[in-house]
């Protein structure tokens, strides 16, 4: 399992989507078979179809969102795609209207009380596990190095958490995790931190993973290109209470942003992430289960690996887009405005505004323009 994720990793970022993909469907599945369904009501029809459904629809809309968002200067300027594009949230809710009106319509006596469970437990399984992959997804399309740190800080996390804990552990965290101390908890914490600056410094040096997504063909070997987040560009610090004239002693030092939004990264994967993990432990007691399923022979079921993932993997994205993003114009954004803002007869205005600025900068020639000013006006 973990030669297949490094190999995908490297080959390129398409093949992490189709893991991601596969891996919130595999713990859909699982969190809606650990409810206990009675006998009587196991004939039921559509229940496992509607299930299926709104997963269906909920993927759909999501996916759709961040195709849309990330590679919108190929999908809205496509005759086909352009109207799915632009009605795509309204498609997205009458198909789950659909769903509902369907639901609503298979309801039969004496079911009640199990339809509606079954209802609203789709529903809190959508919400955990779709939702939340969906920004993990994200993540992938901003740049490989916030899917791939995220998730390897939980997985570091973990693994000094059972070290620490065995080696001397003595005090009980929580009594949803009878095996969870708070030596373990804060010796993790400490591990993980050094763990995630030393992976940050070597990740920061490939712009395969630093780059946003703008070929989906790229591989590790190919790479990618880009104008790096500052994030990752080193700056000096001056360092404090150290006298200028104490020469034998260094006064400045050269640290990349990221290095300090890493220690950040870090504690929540520690402090924070676990309890998606005693989250599941406590669903796992209420039906009575010691796993999420048998996906993974030896570890139980997916979900049962990755409880913690999900809430980190969301924390990830929105810490990204509140603190290191850059927000500037792409040719994407001005053709969204341009077709969503402007007329027909505004557009073409815009083409020929366009056209004549490339003439005067000597990209095309006073022909070209011709032709095209020509073209449109036939149109």
């Amino acid at each position: 399992m973990i030669a297949i994720f490094f190999s995908a990793m490297f080959a390129g970022h398409i093949y992490i989507i189709i893991i991601v993909t596969a891996v919130q469907i595999i713990s859909f599945k699982e969190v809606i078979a650990i409810s206990n369904v009675p006998s009587r009501a196991r004939s039921l029809r559509f229940t496992k179809t509607l299930n299926w459904y709104f997963l269906g629809t909920t993927m759909y809309f999501l996916y759709g969102e961040s195709v849309i968002y990330y590679f919108k200067h190929i999908i809205l300027v496509d005759r086909v795609l352009l109207p799915f594009a632009t009605h795509h949230r309204f498609i997205s809710f009458m198909l789950y209207v659909i769903g509902f009106v369907f639901f609503v319509g298979s309801l039969q006596k004496g079911h009640y009380r199990f339809q509606f469970t079954q209802f609203a437990w789709t529903h809190m399984a959508l919400y955990l596990i779709v939702v939340q992959a969906h920004f993990i997804m994200n993540n992938i399309f901003e740049g490989m190095i916030w899917f791939f740190l995220p998730v390897s800080l939980v997985i570091t996390n973990d693994i000094f958490a059972y070290i620490c804990g065995i080696t001397f552990g003595r005090t009980q965290l929580i009594k949803l995790s009878p095996k969870k101390t708070v030596e373990g908890f804060v010796g993790a914490w400490v591990f993980t931190i050094v763990f995630g600056v030393l992976l940050t410094n070597i990740l920061m040096r490939y712009k395969y993973f630093i780059c946003p997504v703008n070929d989906l063909g790229a591989t590790f070997w190919t790479g990618l290109e880009c104008t790096p987040n500052p994030v990752f560009i080193p700056h000096t610090y001056q360092l404090p209470f150290i006298p200028p004239n104490w020469t034998h002693l260094p006064t400045k030092v050269s640290v990349a942003p990221m290095q300090f939004h890493i220690v950040i990264f870090a504690t929540f994967a520690s402090l924070i992430a676990p309890f998606g993990g005693f989250f599941a432990s406590g669903l796992k007691r209420t039906f009575n289960v010691k796993d999420f399923g048998h996906s993974i022979p030896g570890h139980g079921g997916m979900t049962d690996r990755m409880d913690c993932q999900f809430i980190m993997g969301f924390f990830a994205f929105m810490y990204y887009q509140s603190f290191i993003a850059v927000y500037k114009a792409s040719v994407g954004s001005v053709i969204e405005t341009a077709i969503m803002s402007l007329t027909a007869e505004e557009q073409m205005d815009l083409v020929r505004g366009l056209s004549k600025h490339l003439v005067n900068q000597g990209v095309i020639s006073v022909k070209v323009l011709e032709y095209l000013d020509q073209a449109l006006r036939r149109r």
